[in-house]
């Protein structure tokens, strides 16, 4: 093989590379995104509908498919323009953009020892609080608009925030890291038809923040005490309490820590078949 050639193959390579990275950001960031799913489901649908008509020659549903599919980008874009602009915008809030740092084993414990304490205060007091941790995909939309504090984290700082006539106490509060870095946050609210109506804005707009960016959002019901959890668009609802830290730890834990420890468990169970 000439150099020309292997000059081509390694651009083709890289076409193909660059065409899946692209593919695999846009179906990582609509899996979390509700309206962009159903979005997908829809698109799926018709183009099955068109092969279905081609297939059994039905003119009059395969005429105006035509038409649905020639205009339908377009309808598509300007109908689901905020939709299609958070899943671009996500594509740019990767880990550079996003948590900026990464917690020690002794960090990660604190950090979860101060929520947990604020937690159970507010749960007895039946206090309502909303506490939103970035992962991967920096808040820093939701930071600007808030009030800004940059302190290290404190169950007592947590709980005087959320105290009742607390200015900031309906609003959520942002962590990064082990810092609070904003209180009084105000998050998009979720469209999921399928969680409870009794359910309030409070759940609504932690459910709806975790659709559009990887963080682990906190909830204390006002009315209940319920503790819940929303991650990756899916809201566990009423956990006791070793349930919410364990799942806590779990989710803070880095996903390398995650891989490594799996791969141990995994080695370890091998080396137990050998020996019996």
């Amino acid at each position: 093989m000439t150099v020309d050639g292997i000059i081509e193959l390694i651009k083709k390579f890289i076409d193909v590379l660059l065409v899946w990275l692209v593919l695999y950001f846009i179906l990582k960031n609509l899996r979390k995104n509700v309206k962009m799913v159903m979005l997908f489901k829809g698109i799926l649908f018709i183009l099955a509908l068109k092969i279905v008509s081609d297939l059994l020659q039905l003119s009059t549903i395969g005429y105006l498919l035509d038409y649905v599919i020639m205009w339908g980008p377009l309808a598509l874009i300007i109908i689901f323009q905020p939709e299609i602009r958070t899943v671009l915008e996500s594509l740019g809030r990767s880990q550079l953009l996003g948590r900026h740092k990464v917690l020690t084993v002794d960090e990660r414990e604190k950090v979860v020892y101060e929520i947990m304490q604020a937690v159970e205060y507010l749960k007895k007091a039946r206090i309502g609080a909303l506490i939103v941790i970035e992962r991967d995909n920096s808040l820093s939309e939701y930071i600007e608009k808030s009030k800004k504090i940059y302190a290290d984290i404190s169950s007592e700082l947590l709980i005087s925030i959320f105290f009742p006539n607390n200015p900031l106490h309906d609003g959520g509060v942002i962590i990064q890291g082990d810092k609070i870095t904003s209180a009084g946050a105000v998050f998009p609210t979720s469209d999921n038809l399928k969680i409870s109506k009794r359910l309030g804005t409070r759940h609504r707009a932690a459910l709806g923040i975790s659709e559009e960016y990887d963080c682990i959002s906190l909830i204390v019901s006002e009315e209940t005490g319920r503790l819940s959890m929303a991650i990756n668009g899916e809201l566990h609802y009423n956990l006791t309490i070793d349930d919410f830290k364990i799942m806590l730890l779990d989710e803070l834990r880095p996903k390398k820590t995650m891989l490594m420890e799996d791969d141990e468990e995994e080695t370890s169970e091998g080396d137990n078949n050998e020996v019996h």
